[in-house]
């Protein structure tokens, strides 16, 4: 495994603490800048929203450059929309900084995957994927309560500016470190989409956008569930959402190094499985503090182990251009917008108690749609606009050596 990944995670760490840490300093932006913390919870949905729209085409509009060249610009423009919202002087700027961070981070995460995978042979690219990713979960679990922490010794304009100096540092670190990766050979914008119209692409989007709403439907209001189930508060509320965190990072490992030796389809079909009924006994299993941390543990584990087979499954889909990987990414944001939404309402009107319910009908949808995925690719489904695309060649991401120095 080449040690160059670990530079493609560190830049993963820093958009990812750049997308997650506005939820931390929220109290701080609502009284500095004297607006409500609804309207400061907007910063966030500007950000996924912004994310989402930006993941696809910009993707398509910097398709034909070096590699490398993109992850410098990407980390670039991410730095400069964190160093903007540390110096935006009212609310709409601070929007329009949270806008420009955005864009910067839906160039990189997608560029930043297939660049870990033609670096590695095939058998070890669901590692190079999970080792990327560790990078947003260490964001998750480190970066934001680093943040939180800091906002009161710096305040959020100094947490802002940090994350814009790691930023850059990782930019710098990337383009001297990293070799020249050419674009793939070009491909004309309907042929780009073309391959986005195959049915295994869009069931894989489908998969993503219901898993990620079945998870995070639960996770958004976690605080308030594992207080009604255990009773617990404060700091051991702290320690449960720790013990989450954990969890994600072994099961982003464990996803990888499970695809690499078993392949795409078993490893979706168990984490899928494994997730479903962990979120379907929550209720049970989280009734005391102790098995709250075991049930979060694993519910975790699960969930983000199925993000590395989903990454190679659209790498061996593509064209090799990131399109693919940005769509995905677009998803991921969609899911985790509607979310909120759903959660929210099953909160109002039924009680915190049955979201784990709710969630577990949408992961047996996730169920499902991974059976069907699974039938189309042994069928080699495609639309008809789209040449069939066997799964399993290698994907065609740069004429560069598969291999670094470790």
């Amino acid at each position: 495994m080449s040690a160059r990944t670990y530079l493609l995670a560190g830049g993963a760490f820093a958009v990812g603490t750049s997308a997650y840490v506005v939820s931390g300093v929220l109290p701080s932006v609502s009284a500095d800048l004297n607006i409500s913390l609804s309207a400061a919870g907007q910063l966030a949905t500007a950000f996924a929203l912004s994310y989402a729209v930006g993941a696809p085409v910009l993707a398509s509009l910097t398709g034909s450059w070096d590699r490398r060249a993109l992850l410098f610009a990407a980390l670039l423009v991410a730095g400069m929309g964190n160093l903007l919202a540390a110096l935006a002087p009212n609310y709409p700027l601070l929007l329009a900084a949270r806008v420009i961070a955005a864009f910067g981070a839906a160039v990189y995460t997608p560029a930043a995957t297939l660049f870990a995978t033609a670096m590695l042979p095939p058998e070890e690219r669901g590692r190079a994927v999970a080792r990327v990713f560790g990078g947003l979960t260490f964001a998750l679990v480190l970066g934001v309560p680093a943040g939180t922490m800091l906002d009161g010794q710096i305040g959020y304009r100094g947490v802002f500016g940090l994350i814009a100096l790691i930023c850059v540092a990782f930019a710098v670190a990337l383009w001297l470190l990293l070799p020249r990766l050419a674009a793939p050979a070009p491909v004309r914008f309907r042929e780009r989409f073309a391959v986005a119209a195959d049915r295994r692409v869009l069931t894989v989007l489908a998969v993503t956008v219901f898993g990620v709403l079945s998870t995070m439907s639960v996770y958004t209001y976690a605080v308030p569930l594992l207080t009604a189930t255990t009773g617990a508060t404060g700091a051991t509320i702290g320690v449960l959402l720790l013990v989450y965190g954990a969890g994600a990072l072994l099961g982003n490992v464990l996803g990888g190094r499970a695809t690499d030796r078993f392949g795409i389809m078993p490893t979706m079909l168990v984490a899928t499985a494994g997730f479903v009924t962990m979120v379907a006994t929550l209720p049970l299993t989280a009734s005391t503090v102790l098995g709250a941390g075991l049930a979060l543990f694993a519910w975790s584990a699960f969930s983000w182990a199925f993000n590395p087979p989903v990454q190679n499954l659209l790498i061996e889909l593509s064209d090799g251009s990131g399109l693919l990987l940005s769509l995905n990414a677009s998803a991921i944001y969609f899911g985790a917008g509607l979310s909120g939404v759903v959660g929210g309402v099953v909160v109002s009107v039924a009680g915190v108690r049955l979201l784990p319910v709710v969630a577990a009908g949408l992961g047996v949808v996730v169920v499902l749609l991974v059976l069907v995925l699974r039938r189309l690719i042994r069928a080699g489904a495609t639309a008809p606009s789209a040449e069939p695309v066997p799964v399993g060649r290698k994907p065609v991401a740069c004429s560069c050596p598969t291999a670094g120095p470790s």
